[in-house]
């Protein structure tokens, strides 16, 4: 199902059973509200579409990943505590909580995306 408005990046942060690390590549807190505006955006989706994560568990891009393969937005609604939030600074709260240390290359890796 395409939904006009969803963007590209909302795939790409999208991760089974967590949120995606917004200080890997832009501003912590400015990439946490666009964070949440793309988690409202997919709330309002019914709970049988399925949703395909950016990345899985043992990645660096995420804090609480699951290694499931795909999700649905029922799925998360229910077992994501992040996606869950409804207000919006209580999830910008959450998602800059506990920020885990940077993996070695990802300031080269995001000069190197934003030259792209």
């Amino acid at each position: 199902m395409f939904r006009r408005g969803l963007t590209i990046a909302v795939l790409l942060i999208w991760m089974v059973g967590d949120m995606g690390r917004t200080e890997l590549a832009s501003q912590a807190d400015e990439g946490a509200v666009m964070l949440y505006e793309s988690a409202r955006r997919l709330r309002e989706l019914p709970d049988h579409v399925e949703v395909w994560p950016g990345a899985f568990a043992g990645s660096v891009c995420g804090r609480a990943l699951s290694g499931k393969p795909s999700s649905t937005i029922g799925f998360e609604r229910r077992f994501n505590k992040t996606f869950r939030l409804d207000d919006g600074a209580a999830f910008v709260a959450a998602m800059l909580r506990d920020i885990p240390a940077p993996p070695p290359d990802a300031a080269r890796i995001r000069a190197i995306n934003l030259a792209a």
